[in-house]
């Protein structure tokens, strides 16, 4: 006996319509966002300027606070000190620029003997033979023709840059003249219950751009005085203006290598092949000692990171922004790590300590402190007694360090004194 059952297929269940709907407000938070990021598009060139400015400021404003702590009016020492930066750097130019372009001048001239000495060494080589003699039959036609447009092309870039960078340094000349003005706007959109805090922000970012801008110099001068030292001992004319122009080279990232190296090497081909050589080999041994082992030292030191943190930035800075990434890269690290532990930003697995909390009730007695004394206070008023707290707190926690670090050296024993003497 055979039996039956009824099979039903399964019935299809209902396609389910899924709506994304967008609140207006949303909408119109999309718009102003796209707004937002169109105009800082439009606008980088004039934020690279006002960047600019302020780390003018903040090299500049130290030496001016110095000089106002010793009598000095505040306009007359914005006056001395951007006239002696205005002095240094027209001096640098006079030594370099002019020996530089003789000395282009004179390679051009002698360029035939250059690269025929040049061809002579390539053709001793067995590797090189093949560019020793297309070096020989080398046509300049060709390469005339397209480096007139490039000419052209770098010349307008250089006048553009010439001209954003006198704006930055009217910009930050304007900046500390109307300091007290400029400070009472930005603190008058901020609420009083931030403002000591968002002072001691501002007194971190400019020992944070001090240091930086010391970092850059101590690097100029010690590739400078290279520079100058191997090409004094080489015998190469005009030495002291390429170490001046490959100093202040020094100061752009990866191109600043090239522009090192390029210019001393074309001098020292005139003194000779193995003279330009010997050259070359030096100062590309210096480039490597310098973004190697010099700057993550210097710069470590100068914005308190780690060298793998100023090694890291740098990279990350070079890949995410070329050139200008790469020369903002250290004192932005430097600053974002300053905000996390000044707005007292809990990492993941952190847990407060006691010195945390210590920390946490100084903040505290301190906006207590301000609100005491800026009740009814206009915003100048506001701001500048908001600094003075922040610059004691400053003061405080520099001679606490102090002392540590006098406790934690070790004291010389009587037999130390006794060889000593």
């Amino acid at each position: 006996m055979i039996s039956s059952s009824n099979h039903h297929a399964p019935v299809p269940s209902p396609l389910r319509v899924v709506r994304f709907e967008l609140a207006p407000r949303t909408i119109i938070a999309l718009v102003v966002l796209a707004a937002a990021v169109w105009m800082l598009v439009r606008l980088a060139p004039v934020l690279l300027v006002l960047v600019a400015a302020l780390l003018i400021v903040g090299a500049l404003n130290p030496l001016v606070t110095w000089l106002e702590q010793r009598k000095c009016r505040r306009g007359f020492a914005i006056c001395l000190v951007f006239g002696i930066a205005i002095g240094l750097t027209a001096l640098a130019l006079s030594l370099s620029v002019p020996p530089l372009l003789g000395q282009i001048r004179t390679v051009i001239e002698h360029e035939p003997e250059i690269r025929e000495h040049l061809a002579g060494y390539l053709e001793s080589l067995p590797v090189a033979r093949g560019l020793a003699q297309g070096l020989r039959s080398m046509d300049y036609g060709d390469l005339l023709k397209n480096s007139q447009a490039m000419l052209l092309n770098l010349s307008m870039r250089a006048v553009e840059i010439i001209a954003y960078g006198l704006a930055a340094v009217f910009l930050a000349l304007y900046i500390m003249i109307d300091r007290d003005r400029l400070r009472g706007a930005v603190f008058s959109l901020i609420p009083r219950n931030h403002h000591v805090r968002t002072s001691r922000v501002l007194l971190h970012l400019e020992t944070i751009v001090g240091g930086y801008i010391r970092g850059q110099v101590i690097t100029c001068v010690a590739i400078a005085a290279f520079i100058f030292a191997v090409l004094l001992v080489c015998r190469v004319p005009n030495a002291l203006a390429f170490a001046v122009f490959g100093g202040a080279m020094d100061l752009l990232p990866y191109i600043g290598a090239f522009l090192t190296i390029l210019p001393a090497v074309g001098a020292a081909f005139v003194v000779g092949p193995g003279v330009a050589l010997t050259v070359f080999l030096l100062l590309l041994a210096y480039e490597e000692f310098e973004s190697r082992v010099l700057v993550p030292l210097v710069y470590g030191r100068a914005l308190r990171l780690p060298s793998s943190v100023v090694f890291f930035s740098l990279l990350a800075g070079g890949a995410l922004g070329g050139i200008v990434g790469a020369l903002l890269a250290l004192p932005l690290a430097s600053a974002l790590l300053m905000l996390l532990e000044e707005l007292r930003v809990s990492l993941p697995g952190e847990t407060e300590q006691p010195e945390d909390i210590v920390v946490r009730r100084k903040d505290e007695r301190e906006e207590r402190e301000y609100a005491q004394r800026t009740e009814a206070a206009p915003a100048v008023e506001a701001a500048a007694i908001a600094v003075e707290i922040a610059r004691e707190r400053k003061d405080e926690e520099k001679d606490a360090a102090a002392k540590l670090a006098n406790q934690a050296a070790p004291t010389p024993s009587a037999e130390g004194y006794v060889a000593k003497v």
